[in-house]
């Protein structure tokens, strides 16, 4: 199903979009990729969810992505003996490891390895920052603290600690059992919560062993302190805007998303830009003027995706929800302004054959009459590549690996075509101008770029570039072997 869009779309799966004739609409209407949250639904549902997103991906004879997105550990308070307490600017509160029930002066913090890192003067953050506390002595198993902004604090409520690396492993007991759940179940993608370090992404990867590619989300300040380390551990990258918001100062996160986007384009590592894009639409059909403005500003950068979470999870209105993000992309990619951004903030990357092969297949198309670039891919890597450069035709790429196309669904401009086994350039050229012609990205007028690697069906070695008409006869007829 080819988009009239580069940009991808992420759609959240929940009790508002669980069934196959939603989820087949929200594919209709413009979802590439659908994510699995591991915090909500047993593995039951999860299978069930995955088997019918595979259902509508044969019924409708297009590759569909699926992300699983893992929990990570949840730091929580522990419960009060009221239920809730109001906390008073100024005032003294203590956390601590003691199982009685909390009141106004103290609450249990079930978390030693916090206590074990703190120091005074650190910061933390209940209830997504609503209220904040400052530490002003600890020790072991309990933080004395101040509270600096007040407010309701009630049974479980989250806790932030920004200001502090913690000794905690990027998966829980729970995530390791979901994590193996999901990788024999097939999914494409795996998300990574709370990573702090690239360790943590290098311990996933060892689990994972290739079954699934990894995406790390950048959700902490650590985390955006040691982001060279984690992009190269990581396949792709989410930019979780809405904790990073909790744990930074507000105003710091949109230019920290300029330059994570520009950072994984570089690196040709898809990006999904993610958190409240459209957070209206859960309970309203229309989208705010500054959410759309949002969403704008994300495909203008030039991010390979934008999410839904609970507007497709859980609002009432998921198929306009992603309906909108389609509208919205296509009418910014249509805008003169988006091309000369996107070509302005292009990073140039010459450090192989396969990055020279790319380079010059999107500048042969942009100076001449090219409709498209075919590039025949097993790992995907060359559709990365050629999806790097951001060109201004659109991206065919043929691959005989489903899970290649499955994966290339998060991509920037990718439309992706399942070949049978090549083994001959010829076969490829015509391969490749019978997907132009069916896709009606060309006719048998029209000529393509088309880039692979001989000896074929071995990933890392694209080494060969043509311009190939689209008409089979001529293309016989230029090429007799």
């Amino acid at each position: 199903m080819r988009r009239n869009r580069n940009v991808k779309i992420v759609a959240t799966l929940g009790p508002a979009s669980s069934d196959y004739n939603m989820i087949r609409a929200l594919h209709e209407a413009g979802a590439d990729v659908f994510r699995l949250n591991m915090s909500h639904g047993t593995h039951d549902k999860i299978g069930e969810l995955h088997a019918t997103i595979r259902q509508v991906e044969e019924d409708l004879d297009s590759p569909i992505g699926i992300l699983a997105d893992l929990q990570g550990p949840k730091l929580r308070v522990g419960e009060f003996a009221n239920g809730a307490e109001e906390l008073i600017e100024g005032a003294d509160f203590r956390l601590d490891l003691e199982d009685a029930a909390g009141d106004v002066s103290r609450v249990r913090l079930p978390h030693p390895e916090i206590f074990a890192a703190l120091e005074p003067g650190a910061s933390l953050l209940v209830n997504d920052g609503k209220i904040r506390l400052k530490v002003k002595d600890c020790g072991a198993d309990f933080a004395n603290c101040e509270v600096v902004i007040g407010g309701t604090i009630s049974n479980r409520k989250g806790v932030n600690v920004p200001d502090v690396l913690l000794p905690l492993a990027a998966l829980s007991e729970k995530d390791l059992a979901d994590l193996e759940f999901v990788c024999e179940l097939g999914v494409d993608w795996l998300a990574l919560s709370f990573v702090q370090r690239a360790k943590d992404v290098w311990d996933a990867r060892d689990l994972v062993r290739g079954r699934a590619a990894v995406l790390s989300k950048i959700e902490k300040p650590s985390a955006v302190s040691s982001f060279d380390e984690i992009l190269d551990a990581s396949d792709g990258i989410m930019v979780a805007r809405g904790d990073l918001g909790v744990e930074l100062p507000v105003q710091n996160v949109p230019p920290i998303q300029k330059r994570l986007v520009r950072r994984c384009r570089a690196a040709a590592k898809p990006v999904i830009v993610a958190t409240q894009m459209l957070e209206s639409m859960i309970e309203s059909p229309m989208p705010t003027r500054a959410e759309v403005s949002d969403v704008a500003t994300a495909i203008y950068e030039g991010s390979d995706a934008i999410m839904l979470s609970a507007e497709s999870a859980a609002g009432e209105y998921p198929i306009e929800a992603v309906t909108t993000m389609d509208n919205v992309a296509q009418e910014v990619e249509s805008d003169p302004t988006y091309t000369e951004i996107i070509e302005s903030s292009r990073v140039a990357s010459r450090t192989s054959v396969a990055d020279g092969i790319v380079a010059a297949a999107r500048e042969i198309a942009e100076t001449t009459e090219i409709k498209a670039i075919c590039c025949f891919t097993q790992s995907g890597t060359t559709a990365l590549l050629t999806a790097r450069e951001r060109p201004r035709v659109p991206i065919i790429a043929m691959t005989s690996q489903v899970s290649t196309a499955r994966r290339l669904a998060l991509t920037w401009g990718t439309f992706c075509v399942k070949t049978g086994e090549l083994d001959r350039f010829k076969g490829a050229v015509v391969s490749a101008a019978r997907a132009a012609r069916s896709s009606g990205l060309a006719t048998e007028t029209d000529q393509i770029v088309v880039t692979a690697g001989v000896p074929f069906n071995i990933p890392g070695t694209t080494n060969i570039l043509r311009v190939a008409p689209c008409e089979e006869r001529l293309i016989y007829a230029s090429d007799p072997e």
